[in-house]
């Protein structure tokens, strides 16, 4: 990583600013938020010290703070408004965003409510209408986008995520950013809005890899095996730049019924070579019950495989934790990594087979290089990455060897 900052250091700050830096963290990623500005003040020494002439003049890069205060206040029957305490005129304003945050509450008839997706969104819109149209440019981070798992239309059914992204263009967000979309054509719905759709695939792997210092990355030890068929598209990734082999499960569904809002999964189909005493490794977008992953787990065992690592850039666990923990008590599962891109309880972090990605330091790079009107192509693919990583992983591996000897 080392090589690739100073390189960014270098290029991405040659430029001037779009306009002074803003970034508000809506509720349940105040974490996250305070993360991000903390490197973007790093980013801004550097800024300083790069750009020509005199930064001192240019307004809102001398700040100690880039984060804007803002509220939702919520009134006793549960409507809501938003509410920005700082000023936002001429700002290049980022907003952060996730709507998955279930452990924010409010009060509504004297009951404490759990914010579900519905509120969120509607309070990101509620703080895009105060800003008022005053900022120079407003780009939302949404890491997991609102309404993504309902993104195409089957029957006579809504197309949720499509209207939402169309709404806040509407509002006029000039850039959406979020990470490993259910199903990344849903840009078509705003084909002259700005859409990026980050993989955070380098992140989730390096974690692993500090994690277990013990991982053989060869086609003889370890193998990548897609979940399903929707998720070929990121296994495929893995395994063409690890250089290893690939196998994968389709999904057979009972399409007569349907359970929690989905066609019950009848058998897990595999596809693809032995993988008789290999690690594996399962990549997914969303983790959501984990009933699916631990069928896989549990096929994949059948054929005797040896330890499962399952990675997903949203990690939901909506009927808790009690199904993985009894799956890693009997050997099924060895880790799950996942990224801080939603909110995770307290017990998950804490539980000895889960491992988080922090994705804070590459979303200041995203809004840095975005606020500089940079490219993001070095930023959005990750092969280049990858690649030192696991060369420096193998060398690491080689040492220790040595020293050992």
């Amino acid at each position: 990583m080392t090589d690739f900052v100073s390189t960014w250091n270098e290029t991405a700050m040659l430029t001037m600013p779009v306009g002074p830096l803003g970034l508000i963290a809506m509720r349940g990623t105040e974490e996250l938020g305070e993360k991000v500005n903390q490197w973007l003040l790093k980013w801004r020494k550097c800024t300083e010290q790069t750009l020509p002439g005199d930064m001192s003049t240019t307004p809102g890069l001398v700040r100690d703070d880039f984060l804007i205060k803002t509220v939702c206040p919520r009134f006793g029957n549960g409507e809501g408004k938003g509410l920005i305490k700082d000023s936002v005129r001429g700002l290049d304003l980022y907003i952060l965003c996730d709507v998955g945050a279930y452990n924010c509450t409010y009060d509504m008839y004297g009951q404490k409510v759990p914010m579900s997706p519905d509120d969120h969104f509607m309070d990101l819109k509620r703080t895009i209408a105060a800003v008022g149209g005053k900022a120079k440019r407003i780009t939302v981070i949404m890491p997991m986008l609102y309404g993504g798992r309902q993104h195409r239309r089957s029957s006579r059914e809504s197309l949720d995520c499509a209207m939402a992204l169309q709404e806040l263009y509407r509002m006029g967000v000039s850039n959406v950013i979020t990470f490993d979309a259910h199903d990344p054509r849903v840009q078509n719905a705003v084909p002259e809005g700005g859409f990026e759709n980050v993989m955070p695939s380098y992140q989730i792997f390096k974690a692993l890899l500090k994690r277990d210092k013990n991982l053989q990355i060869d086609k003889d030890h370890l193998m990548i095996v897609s979940p399903d068929e929707g998720a070929m598209d990121r296994n495929i990734f893995y395994a063409s730049v690890l250089g290893l082999d690939m196998g994968m499960f389709y999904k057979r569904r009972d399409y007569t019924r349907i359970v929690n809002g989905r066609n019950p999964i009848v058998a897990h189909e595999y596809m693809g070579n032995s993988m008789e005493g290999k690690d594996v490794f399962v990549a997914d977008d969303i983790l959501s019950s984990g009933e699916s992953i631990i069928d896989v787990a549990r096929e994949l065992k059948k054929r005797k495989a040896n330890r499962i690592f399952a990675a997903a850039t949203f990690a939901l666990f909506t009927n808790g934790l009690d199904l993985f923990h009894k799956a890693y008590e009997d050997g099924l599962i060895d880790r799950v990594i996942s990224t801080n891109l939603t909110y995770c309880t307290p017990e998950l972090k804490a539980a000895p087979w889960f491992v988080q990605a922090d994705m804070s330091k590459y979303i200041s790079y995203i809004i840095a290089t975005l606020n500089h009107d940079r490219s993001l192509s070095k930023l959005l693919n990750p092969y280049d990455r990858l690649h030192g990583l696991l060369t420096r992983y193998n060398d690491e591996q080689r040492e220790a060897g040595i020293r050992l000897v």
